[in-house]
């Protein structure tokens, strides 16, 4: 009996032209996180037990996939911030702060698998750790490169909204709701999905009296623009320590936005932002695709005291943001929004040798190669049919057929697969003409925004 071939649920796999599109996108991270100064990491994907669930419990030890090898207790890792936390805590003395990261590579959470959520994905991190302090100006920094990332890859329609974590500890501060300040903004963080009346309820429960629920509801309804939203703010001044500490941040942030070129239809001061994390202490980030709402946060994260306490006495405070990349690809894939007119072949062109012997054939592949372009040699002995059917099935822009006559004139004939031309030219001829094809093809946006 043969083993039936299956995927798990909750993984994905995808085909070849899929693939490349993701590896675009990838690209296009990695690019864009190198203009900022950022370095790339890579981390095991496999800990141990004890130095991922340094800090223990909640849903991440019932989510982990643990398991044992020998006298070892292993785990996969479920997030790229904590092996990030091990990392500067072991390197710490090889290390120049404040250290700029971002990591592209998967993670594991053994959660039920549903539409758009996984059990094995993606992630794409970057983070700035500072050696005991970190300027408020990288916090405004996060923003722009959100901007930068999805404007490189085509998605014009989304909004970064903002907001700190110390404005609404201080809110709840001078309300004498400090203690509940946590259960309160993870309750906040449901009001676009449950509804004003339905969080009023819940906090409520939570014990907050029904007027300081209805000023809670009053205070992150604050609208506007941003200039309004911070001047709206202004008015709960001086009453609370840390509100005006958050709000002097928040400002600033605002404040470089602009020069840091991220438009004002991108970014918006939004007091509804909380994230549900408790690590997280000022600049809080969420970015929502503006026509697909029903989505959710496509980027999220933060600025954190201290990320790595569970591992060493230094002070390292951090910002960071996250892209869960697998669902964001699954989700424009679903949208129908991944530009699938680029060039998603493995070659740029496929050469058929029509003699018997194949070294002017290699030979040819191999100029081709130096000079840059991508060459399949396809030396199977099959029908011209077939092997024309094959280019087809893999979406080669170019074919090139090189027979008795072209290697007799020097000439290479080259057949454009989508308009179905076919030139006989010299190899300099024809090479230009395959760059221009591949420039035209590829001129667009991964993402159609």
């Amino acid at each position: 009996m043969k083993v039936q071939p299956r995927t798990l649920s909750g993984f994905m796999e995808l085909l070849p032209g899929q693939q490349i599109l993701m590896e675009n996108i990838m690209q296009t991270l990695r690019e864009t996180y190198s203009l900022y100064g950022f370095t790339p990491l890579d981390t095991p994907a496999i800990e141990a037990s004890e130095v991922l669930l340094a800090k223990g419990g909640g849903e991440t030890e019932k989510q982990i996939y643990r398991f044992s090898k020998g006298d070892s207790d292993l785990s996969l890792r479920f997030d790229l911030t904590v092996p990030l936390a091990k990392y500067v805590a072991l390197h710490y003395a090889e290390l120049a702060f404040p250290f700029r990261r971002y990591q592209i590579g998967k993670v594991y959470r053994g959660e039920r698998a549903q539409r758009g959520r996984f059990r094995e994905f993606y992630q794409a991190d970057i983070d700035m750790i500072g050696d005991g302090k970190l300027d408020v100006s990288n916090e405004a920094e996060m923003p722009a490169i959100i901007y930068q990332v999805f404007n490189r890859l085509g998605l014009r329609k989304f909004q970064i909204r903002v907001n700190n974590r110390k404005i609404l500890n201080g809110f709840y501060g001078m309300l004498g709701l400090s203690e509940k300040a946590g259960d309160i903004m993870r309750t906040v963080d449901k009001l676009e999905k449950i509804g004003a009346e339905k969080v009023k309820g819940l906090l409520v429960e939570l014990g907050v009296p029904e007027e300081k629920a209805g000023e809670i509801l009053a205070f992150i309804g604050i609208k506007g623009s941003n200039e309004q939203v911070l001047e709206a703010l202004e008015g709960y001044r001086g009453r609370n320590e840390l509100f005006d500490l958050g709000l002097d941040e928040l400002k600033t942030v605002v404040k470089y936005l602009g020069g840091f070129g991220v438009p004002q239809e991108n970014f918006a001061v939004d007091l509804t932002i909380a994230r549900g994390l408790d690590y997280y202490t000022g600049t809080v980030y969420e970015t929502f695709m503006v026509e697909h709402p029903e989505i959710g946060s496509i980027c999220s994260g933060g600025r954190y005291d201290n990320l790595a306490e569970y591992y060493t006495d230094k002070i390292l405070p951090g910002v960071g943001i996250s892209i869960g990349l697998t669902r964001l690809f699954y989700i424009l894939n679903e949208q129908g929004m991944l530009n699938e007119e680029r060039n998603t072949a493995p070659a740029d062109v496929l050469l058929l040798p029509m003699v018997e012997d194949l070294s002017p054939a290699v030979e040819l592949a191999t100029r081709f190669r130096n000079a840059g372009v991508r060459v399949q040699l396809y030396g199977e002995q099959k029908k011209f049919k077939a092997k024309m059917n094959y280019a087809d099935k893999i979406g080669v822009p170019f074919v090139v057929f090189l027979g008795e006559d072209e290697i007799r004139d020097g000439v290479v004939a080259c057949k454009d697969m989508k308009s179905g031309e076919q030139t006989k030219m010299g190899f300099e001829e024809t090479l230009e003409r395959v760059r221009e094809g591949l420039a035209k093809k590829n001129e667009g946006y991964v993402i159609l925004g």
